[in-house]
């Protein structure tokens, strides 16, 4: 297409790691909290590795999750009686929306690794009922492409509709390819976009910048276009990787513990909701 609009890298990194201590074993910030206006509609993204009792019964308000399981197997459980395992490939998609309150567990002794998306919510919708959404690796639509597949999670790409029922316009996909191959991905022009490097390594976008395994690039994009645009994908390697993009929301807004609001008034409330029980009770089995 003549009119499209072809993406490139705008800003790249390499992920850096700590150890937070048993059982949170490892974590690193793919898109790190304190650069969270770059990333409109998404606040931030954290890759971990942890053991059962790392991230117990916990509150949220004001925004959603999204939950890749990379390997081992992950528990949810909410106060609404909600309970699921979810094994690697898998993705659960949470609306906290006005009073979330669950837990995210490894099973027995597995060492879990997931990967963990915020995504902001207008300030219209930060009210809105809680929800969850368990997305089964076998559901997402696979669609094959010279040299690999793509399965989509969320949106419109490939010619596939993923199964996720965001509250807001994203699109989530896992991109596979051997060594070698060349693949154009097609998503909203004016999405603000990322990538993650889950293997392999790449050469992305116009300028064909090199990233690899735990790089992680952001995408030109071309905020007032209604149409489409691409992105150049070359496998140097057999790799995967996933691509996020999301239409922003241009909100002022603070995210502050386990809350996402547009005020700090808001914020205080939502605490003293959390300790006055308008939460519910703890999410136990």
């Amino acid at each position: 297409m003549t009119n499209r609009f072809e993406r490139d890298v705008a800003t790249h990194w390499p992920v850096a790691y700590k150890q937070p201590g048993y059982p949170h074993v490892q974590q690193g910030w793919i898109l790190p909290p304190e650069r969270k206006d770059e990333f409109d509609p998404f606040i931030l993204m954290a890759e971990d590795w942890f053991k059962r009792g790392t991230f117990s019964d916990h509150p949220h308000r004001g925004f959603q999750t999204i939950t890749y399981v990379i390997d081992g197997r992950l528990e949810h459980i909410d106060n609404h009686g909600g309970h699921s395992i979810l094994d690697a490939g898998d993705v659960q998609y949470m609306n906290a929306g006005w009073a979330a309150r669950h837990a995210e567990e490894a099973v027995a002794d597995d060492l879990i690794h997931t990967l963990q998306l915020w995504l902001n919510l207008p300030k219209a919708l930060k009210t809105t009922t809680t929800s969850y959404q368990n997305v089964y690796v076998e559901d997402a639509p696979i669609v094959p492409i010279d040299g690999g597949q793509v399965r989509v999670y969320s949106g419109e790409v490939a010619g596939a509709t993923g199964p996720m029922d965001s509250l807001v316009p994203i699109t989530m996909s896992e991109v596979s390819l051997r060594e070698g191959a060349v693949y154009e991905h097609v998503i909203p022009a004016n999405h603000n976009a990322f990538v993650y490097i889950l293997a392999g390594a790449v050469e992305l976008g116009t300028s064909a910048s090199p990233l690899e395994k735990t790089h992680v690039a952001t995408l030109t994009f071309d905020e007032t276009a209604d149409g489409e645009s691409g992105l150049r994908i070359k496998a140097t390697s057999r790799t995967k990787l996933l691509v996020y993009s999301g239409k922003p929301i241009r909100e002022d807004y603070i995210a502050h513990g386990p809350f996402v609001m547009n005020t700090e008034d808001e914020i205080r409330q939502a605490f003293r909701d959390y300790h006055a029980g308008v939460f519910g009770p703890p999410a136990v089995k």
